[in-house]
């Protein structure tokens, strides 16, 4: 299907084409993101005015919005510049006023000539004992009267479009509402009891009440439902394409996995077993592995990893993995080298470090299939870097890392399949949006041995005693984790905060006892400074945010987090998570400066009271909404204008079944709901899709 269905072609025409619209309101439109009528349409009402006729404002709750026939009387105009120029009129019961500022009276004696009938409609409120309406929204003779909605939906506005503008081009724009097939599964419909589309607009752009503008009524919901069954079905496009695409059969023997399995002083969690399964029945399928492995902090993920790592080396190829920094590679690499060792597997590591003839020679082994398994920077994405037979790429962080890098990745190896390894729990149903082209393994277990962290909330007041309670944790050989706030005006600002405190702590404890980690450092400097705290040199390391994902020093047991109030609750997981990775007792003490707000508080309880990450993320995205829990900027996570990804996680889910059940049927979309879908695709602009489906 080459160009835009013509069923749509009055929805993206241009806006002055609408009532009332000319080209400078349209302009004005513009700044909402208005540009088509379209547009309009999917900018639904949040709120209702009741607008129903009353014969008297008598017995009315004021202030509110009342409607009512009246007689016109006498007119008093201002007296002064600026003043109130006033028309007293008359109900079937009562009097009141209609107040005017900076009126022209010719204008308003020829609007509201005396003794006159004229409906009027407006907020009325009590002045000085006196009910007054000040510049009514409608002034109409009776028999006009019928212009005025009994409900009048409330927009959201901009400079220079008024509720009358947006009203009058919205009811335009419906009047164009074609009616479209069906492209939502007919038992679903009936089971939800959804109107049809062209229903389900114009009853959300006519509330009679303010339940109508709530997101869980019928014609929102199924509206709701259009925009993530567009998006799911774009997602399912990708990955049916990237299904398509040639993948190679890696079928492990579980030679290498039995040996490491052996080895390891405790057995995996049931979670862990379950991702071996799914992974190596996705390498053993001859399409190509496109999954995320999600995992909470020190849920074993690096096992699983290797073991997937394996199956591409019994099946006689290469395994890569790669992760966003130098010091993860490298931890990567000291993680996994007991493993390959156990395995007898050739493991090295290649970064952006690797120079001359060093580099050579690895690159040459690398080519030769002399080394197995690649651990490696980004620096493995550059031209000269060539594999013998690379089957499986594992991507750590992948939220460090652009969809863009997974796909170069993937033509490195003629057709890998691809693992993506994420510590960061991510609600279900924004896993859903943001990576519903793949399939999901989540580590929700830990393994046995690790001791459960203490976490206490502490007042910045006492920050002696802390200090104190460090000291003494130095004196036993204990290390600790000192990180300061991100102060969101300046990274200076943030340099200073985390300088302070440094100074402060080594006038205390000592000068070779304290390292310090920020984001302006140099990289040298930086690796210097993880190195020392690593290899036990320094005992305290203050840091900003740096150290977030993935550092490893199982002697640290102790980590501060100052002005813990400002931080995300997903971030804070993640830097607690720095600890507890000995078989010593852990702390975590969020400091907090007085007084807390009411959300500060409750979230510090959060992390208090669990210690698992699905919990927090969807009590994160609970409090703070969806763009703040995964940081929307790098998210890459689509912007819906009626769904809520917060309140209607549940339907992500079945749209997300639906589409994929919907392309497993009918995998070019050709059948009648196969059709219908293409058009609801250009009706949300899923230009991506539409590419796939004409490419496809």
């Amino acid at each position: 299907m080459s160009g835009r269905p013509e069923p749509l072609f009055p929805l993206f025409s241009g806006l002055e084409t609408l009532p009332g619209v000319g080209q400078k309101t349209a302009r004005n439109f513009a700044q909402l993101g208005v540009e088509t009528p379209r547009d309009l349409l999917f900018s639904l009402p949040y709120a209702v005015v009741d607008r129903r006729r009353r014969d008297t404002i008598k017995g009315a709750e004021l202030p509110s919005t009342l409607t009512v026939e009246v007689t016109v009387g006498a007119h008093r105009p201002s007296s002064g510049r600026g003043g109130a120029y006033r028309v007293h009129v008359e109900d079937a019961q009562t009097d009141f006023q209609l107040v005017f500022f900076h009126a022209r009276g010719d204008f308003l004696r020829k609007q509201l000539p005396e003794g006159a009938r004229r409906v009027v409609s407006g907020k009325l409120e009590l002045f000085d004992g006196m009910a007054q309406m000040v510049h009514p929204d409608h002034i109409l003779p009776p028999e006009e009267a019928a212009v005025i909605p009994e409900f009048e939906p409330v927009y959201h506005l901009t400079q220079g479009v008024t509720q009358k503008t947006m009203y009058k081009a919205v009811q335009g724009a419906l009047a164009r509402v074609p009616d479209l097939e069906e492209w939502i599964d007919a038992e679903q419909l009936q089971r939800q009891g959804w109107p049809d589309w062209a229903d389900a607009m114009r009853m959300a752009h006519a509330p009679a009440g303010l339940d109508d503008v709530m997101a869980s009524t019928p014609p929102r919901e199924r509206l709701a439902y259009d925009e993530l069954m567009a998006h799911q079905l774009t997602l399912a496009l990708a990955r049916q394409k990237e299904r398509k695409a040639r993948g190679i059969a890696s079928r492990g023997t579980g030679r290498l996995q039995g040996k490491v399995l052996k080895s390891l002083p405790y057995r995996p969690t049931s979670a862990q077993s379950r991702a071996f399964e799914e992974i190596a029945a996705d390498m053993a399928a001859p399409q190509r592995m496109n999954r995320l492995l999600q995992g909470d902090v020190g849920a074993g993920k690096t096992l699983v990893a290797f073991i997937a790592l394996l199956v591409a080396v019994e099946a006689g190829g290469q395994g890569v993995m790669m992760a966003p920094t130098e010091i993860l590679a490298r931890q990567h690499l000291e993680a996994l080298a007991p493993l390959a060792q156990e395995a007898g597997v050739a493991l090295e590591i290649l970064t952006g470090r690797d120079k001359g003839g060093e580099r050579k020679a690895k690159l040459a082994a690398l080519a030769a299939g002399e080394i197995q398994v690649l651990v490696g920077t980004h620096a493995v994405f550059q031209p000269d870097v060539a594999f013998h037979d690379l089957r499986l790429a594992i991507i750590d962080e992948q939220h460090r890392f652009g969809v863009r890098q997974r796909m170069e990745l993937a033509e490195k190896g003629v057709a890998a399949d691809v693992l993506v390894m994420t510590a960061t729990p991510i609600p279900r149903s924004l896993a859903l949006a943001q990576y519903g082209d793949m399939d999901v393994s989540v580590l929700d277990e830990k393994p046995p041995g690790r001791k459960p962290i203490k976490t206490a909330v502490v007042s910045t007041d006492r920050m002696d005693e802390v200090i104190g309670h460090l000291r003494r944790a130095i004196a036993d050989g204990r290390q600790c984790y000192w990180v300061c706030p991100l102060v969101e005006e300046s990274e200076l600002v943030d340099l200073t905060a985390a300088d302070e405190r440094f100074k402060r702590l080594r006038a205390v404890l000592g000068d070779d006892v304290v390292g310090l980690v920020h984001g302006q450092m140099p990289p040298g400097e930086k690796d210097a400074a993880m190195a020392a705290f690593q290899s036990g040199t320094t005992k305290v390391l203050v840091a900003t945010t740096v150290i977030e994902v993935g550092v490893n020093v199982p002697n640290a047991t102790i980590m501060v987090i100052e002005r813990a109030e400002t931080f995300g609750l997903a971030q804070l997981h993640q830097l607690r998570g720095r600890v507890g990775r000995g078989s010593a007792q852990s702390t975590c003490l969020l400091m907090y400066r007085p007084p807390l707000s009411e959300g500060g508080r409750k979230r510090l309880e959060v992390l208090r009271e669990t210690e698992d990450g699905f919990v927090i993320s969807e009590t994160d995205l609970n409090m703070r909404g969806a763009g703040d829990v995964i940081g929307t900027a790098q998210s890459g996570l689509p912007r819906f204008q009626i769904a809520d990804l917060e309140r209607q996680a549940g339907l992500m889910a079945v749209a997300q079944s639906d589409a994929r059940t919907l392309l497993a049927r009918d995998p070019d979309l050709s059948s009648a709901r196969g059709r219908a879908a293409r058009v609801l695709l250009w009706l949300m602009r899923q230009d991506r899709a539409i590419r796939l489906i004409s490419v496809g």
